[in-house]
């Protein structure tokens, strides 16, 4: 059923993968101009004599794959009745949150100067967050499978 532990887990990996496309990844200061990088894109702000600039590159395919990561994650949440492949989708998305997190970090040594030096904002733990979300929501599914078991045993 939707109540079940393992739906709670589902739902906060879905969440953390949502809060992800507004918090920073990694953000460095290079000859006066800050570099944020999301995973929605790179932000450049310039401060030049009183005044702020601000651009914007955009990573489209990294927000589409944090957004279709995070609605997988959802659905998942309805596959109660088969929970064989409620367990492969969540490791299916244990994987792809591991890929989608190698990328983010490949384009953020994109920033000039490269990653020495940067700081790293919260958007770098969260994906961690995450796959321990989903591993979480494995363990509860194979609880599930574990208690069905035992009740046919009983019968």
């Amino acid at each position: 059923m939707i109540q079940r532990i393992q739906s709670v887990w589902l739902l906060l990996t879905s969440l953390t993968l949502f809060i992800l496309l507004a918090l920073p990844v990694v953000s460095k200061t290079n000859n006066g101009t800050e570099y944020i990088v999301y995973t929605n894109g790179l932000h450049q702000i310039k401060n030049v004599s009183s005044e702020t600039h601000i651009r914007a590159d955009v990573f489209m395919p990294l927000m589409v794959s944090n957004i279709i990561i995070a609605i997988l994650a959802f659905i998942a949440i309805f596959l109660f009745r088969n929970r064989t492949l409620q367990k492969r989708i969540c490791s299916l998305i244990i994987i792809l949150i591991a890929a989608f997190n190698f990328w983010v970090f490949q384009s953020a040594r994109e920033i000039p100067g490269g990653l020495d030096g940067a700081s790293f904002g919260a958007g770098a733990f969260l994906p961690l967050v995450a796959i321990a979300f989903c591993f979480l929501a494995i363990r509860g599914i194979r609880k599930d499978e574990q208690l069905i078991r035992s009740a046919d045993r009983l019968r």
